[in-house]
């Protein structure tokens, strides 16, 4: 297992931007304004051949901080306690502040490696900030910049000397599962159910997600890596800064997941939204499952899953291939199951037919329907092959594929599933002329 390093500190003292640096990534949001980190946020990082996992964390505040700040505490504790080694970031420009001394009173009841940098210093004019920072009573302190990479190499070159040496691991093949959907429908209420832990910060305020963040999930053995996303409102609503650039990491979240886990309130049915955040995933052929939360909320007949369902598909034609799933990320009610589906839908979408049995059943489904004629000639198949998986993508030559109406392309999309059993992934078709030899 690799090590973990936690990165600590006040709001705005630029843990996010030393967790870019040090994962040599833009995984992180940030922005000049405080408390844009939330949740605890994963990343791998490389020094020195040392490989270890950084750990970016919320804005530490005032005990009897109010909104977010309580919770935010506690993420910050919950990354303390499975850390192997911390690194507390301090503001240069704004000196030592009585929040700084609380959380280093947590740190040394941690009884783990901690290394102190002292962050906005740009260069070594800079150095003698240093000394407003005496009166916490700890030393070393770094001077660095996280912005400019002042100084981060000599952090890291004392950081990798007190972490433990990592073990080796086979590098596992995890399926990447995005939560999407719009504001407060529960995707943080889910992965925490899912890793049974309050890993997440979770309010009935919308928003309180921001950045998209990946966890490890281990369920029967097997591990997947879960990605909590901000909330996807309507292009109207959106006016903030942040809000637009955590839209803008939802979606990009689409780019690098298997399968989007849809999330819908079961309890509103489903809105314009829900479709469009539908459309996305579909338009990036992500595989789905369409998950209806809340349905302990949801007033209940002998008939009430098959008439929801049935709204769905009805809504949601497009995703006709996608499993729906009536869940509650609150009681956990179902939401386990999610992972059998999780499995059904991988296998398909991963799938790879041999030419063979592709020609064989494109043949079998044009010599039951042919299909009509283009400005008087026949549309003649020659013969498909499949070009790449996740999703399926096929590829069939023909003489005239311009002549291909829509229709019969649907035709050929829906035999495809019954005949090649890929009725729960998306499929891309696509028609080609055969070149002249």
């Amino acid at each position: 297992m690799k090590p973990i390093v936690a990165i600590v500190g006040r709001p705005n003292v630029g843990k996010s931007t030393l967790f870019n640096r040090i994962t040599r990534s833009r995984k992180a949001l940030v922005d000049n304004s405080p408390g844009v980190t939330r949740d605890r946020n994963y990343g791998d990082a490389r020094w020195d051949e040392v490989s270890f996992t950084v750990v970016d964390t919320g804005g530490f505040s005032d005990f009897e901080a109010e909104g977010f700040g309580p919770l935010v505490r506690y993420q910050v504790m919950q990354a303390i306690e499975e850390a192997d080694a911390i690194v507390m970031l301090l503001d240069g420009r704004e000196g030592a502040t009585p929040v700084d001394t609380d959380l280093i009173y947590q740190l040394r009841r941690s009884s783990k490696p901690v290394l102190y940098g002292v962050n906005k210093i740009d260069g070594p004019r800079h150095e003698s900030l240093l000394s407003d920072f005496s009166v916490l009573g700890v030393d070393p302190l770094y001077p660095v910049s996280a912005e400019h990479g002042y100084g981060v190499h000599d952090l890291l070159d004392a950081l990798i000397a007190v972490l433990p040496r990592s073990t080796p691991e086979a590098a596992p093949d995890r399926i990447r599962l995005a939560v999407i959907g719009r504001p407060n429908v529960g995707k943080s209420s889910l992965i925490n159910r899912l890793l049974r832990d309050e890993r997440l910060l979770v309010s009935e305020i919308p928003g309180t997600t921001r950045d998209a963040v990946d966890t490890i999930c281990k369920v029967n053995k097997k591990e997947y890596v879960l990605i909590d996303t901000a909330g996807i409102r309507r292009k109207g609503r959106v006016r903030k800064k942040l809000e637009k650039f955590s839209i803008i990491k939802a979606l990009r979240s689409l780019n690098r997941c298997d399968i989007a886990l849809v999330m819908m309130d079961a309890s509103e049915g489903v809105t314009g939204q829900d479709a469009n955040i539908a459309g996305y995933a579909l338009e990036r052929g992500r595989a789905c499952i369409i998950l209806l939360n809340k349905w302990d909320l949801v007033e209940k007949d002998s008939k009430a899953a098959e008439r929801y369902v049935n709204e769905v598909k009805d809504r949601l034609k497009f995703l006709s291939f996608a499993p729906i799933l009536t869940i509650s990320a609150l009681s956990g009610q179902r939401a386990f199951k999610i992972f059998d589906w999780v499995e059904t839908v991988y296998k398909q979408y991963t799938t790879r037919i041999s030419t063979g049995r592709l020609n064989r059943i494109f043949e079998a489904i044009i010599n039951q329907h042919q299909p009509s004629f283009y400005r008087g000639r026949r549309i003649k198949f020659y013969y498909a092959t499949q070009t790449s998986v996740a999703p399926p993508r096929f590829v069939c030559f023909v003489n005239y594929p311009e002549g291909i109406h829509f229709s019969y392309e649907r035709y050929i999309i829906n035999r495809l599933r019954e005949g090649l059993g890929l009725d729960r992934t998306p499929i891309r078709l696509i028609f080609r002329k055969r070149e002249k030899k």
